[in-house]
């Protein structure tokens, strides 16, 4: 599938690193360091712009390197992009680490994964069927 991209960042468009991977890095388009210190949250810019097809977003989430090594994820997780979201694609980042943490320019912030949906419509009505599993929630599928 083409998706139509515009890049004003000085950074390569989001690749595959992988033959095999399902998301692309992303990278902050800076003109200099920032520092994000701790529990602090930053709307980062990337340059990137995309038209995606009907029935389709783009998930942005969080890079498990950044996570487990510095404590940096994105806070919105995944976060949704449109298929009707012409603007400039930013990334929510907050560092939960105690230490600052330095976004250089063209750093891997974070990791872009395109996907099919499908809109639902929906049925109102007074009863459910019933279930195996019923109102469990939240751990309690009754498995052991």
């Amino acid at each position: 599938m083409k998706v139509r991209i515009v890049n004003k960042s000085q950074n390569s468009i989001p690749l595959y690193s992988t033959k095999q991977s399902a998301g692309m890095d992303v990278r902050a388009d800076l003109t200099e360091p920032l520092i994000l210190k701790p529990f602090e949250r930053k709307l980062i810019p990337t340059g990137l712009f995309i038209q995606l097809p009907d029935g389709y977003e783009a998930q942005i989430r969080p890079r498990s390197g950044l996570a487990i090594n510095k404590g940096v994820t994105v806070l919105n997780s995944p976060g949704t992009i449109d298929a009707d979201y012409r603007g400039e694609i930013k990334i929510i980042l907050i560092n939960l680490s105690q230490e600052d943490f330095i976004i250089n320019p063209g750093e891997r912030i974070a990791q872009m994964i395109i996907s099919a949906y499908k809109q639902v419509e929906w049925d109102e009505v007074e009863l459910l069927d019933e279930s195996e599993r019923g109102e469990g929630g939240f751990g309690h599928t009754g498995k052991h």
